[in-house]
């Protein structure tokens, strides 16, 4: 069933077509198109984006930023999660990066967020960075981000996570 499922998913770059869409997904999901992540504030709804579409519908979408060369998730989604969709988008944003001689693709989540954690995790990606009280800077300009998230857990802190390309790691874990 899943290799049947993973034939229907295809990603596609999004087009004016979906512009409706993406702007209800972003405030849908993340409570407005604005989204902020390492004290930047992006417009999300005009950033370059990617759609996953599952038999023709829509199943997700990954916004994002390349500067400096480096790729940034700046916002990924999968509609309904656990089909695939977001497994293609960050498929399409690695080739993407690649494409775009980028060093590293990277992301921002939040402290509450333990799936996205592990769902980055699975896919090759590191935590590189804490940044304690990130949140905090975020509400500056996005002042209804929730104080509490998932299971409870107060949301305070950004994790930066990040897949490197194109070169060896360029530091060692212990252990």
């Amino acid at each position: 069933m899943a290799s049947a499922r993973r034939a229907t998913l295809c990603v596609r770059d999004a087009e004016a077509a979906d512009r409706n869409w993406i702007a209800e997904l972003l405030a849908e999901q993340w409570g407005s198109t604005l989204i902020v992540s390492r004290g930047r504030r992006h417009r999300a709804e005009r950033l370059p984006a990617f759609v996953a579409l599952d038999a023709g519908a829509r199943a997700g979408l990954l916004t994002y930023r390349i500067a400096g060369g480096e790729f940034e998730v700046v916002t990924l989604n999968a509609t309904p999660p656990g089909r695939g969709a977001g497994s293609a988008l960050l498929g399409a944003a690695r080739r993407t990066a690649a494409r775009a001689a980028c060093r590293r693709l990277w992301l921002v989540t939040t402290n509450d967020n333990d799936a996205a954690i592990r769902f980055y995790e699975r896919r090759g990606f590191s935590c590189v960075a804490v940044h304690e009280g990130g949140v905090e800077l975020a509400r500056r300009f996005k002042p209804g981000i929730p104080r509490v998230g998932r299971n409870g857990v107060p949301i305070r802190d950004e994790l930066e996570f990040e897949l490197r390309l194109g070169t060896a790691p360029t530091r060692q874990r212990e252990g």
